[in-house]
């Protein structure tokens, strides 16, 4: 069992930063590939980043490249994702999630555990 929990999200402007963390519980942080998901109020959850067990690759959604950053730190059992140059359209709760398995993949379901999220806001 992994226990994810989220943190960091808030009311930022256009074009500010935020930089979200995940701290998971257990011993076993290392051996999951994590991952970042964002949820809007009616629409579908997408996924926006994820980084491998050592955090050596990383892979990010179109609409987020060269904006945000995932990273990790094993020995901190958290994953981060720094995230700037904000948009409105960045507007939503924000999930981390563990994935044992070691393809990459970018569809929420096959994830293994998920954090309660944490809500950002970004205004025009």
């Amino acid at each position: 069992q992994v226990q994810l929990v989220e943190s960091g999200g808030g009311l930022v402007q256009a074009g500010g930063s935020l930089r979200l963390s995940c701290a998971a519980s257990g011993r076993t942080f290392s051996t999951y590939a994590m991952g970042w998901f964002r949820q809007a109020p009616g629409t579908e959850r997408d996924f926006v980043a994820r980084i491998t067990r050592s955090g050596g690759s990383t892979y990010y959604a179109d609409s987020v490249k060269g904006r945000f950053t995932i990273s990790r730190d094993n020995a901190k059992n958290t994953v981060y994702l720094q995230m700037n140059s904000l948009k409105p359209e960045d507007t939503a709760v924000y999930y981390c999630a563990a994935d044992g398995s070691r393809v990459l993949t970018t569809t929420p379901r096959l994830y293994d555990y998920w954090g309660q999220g944490t809500q950002v806001t970004v205004s025009s």
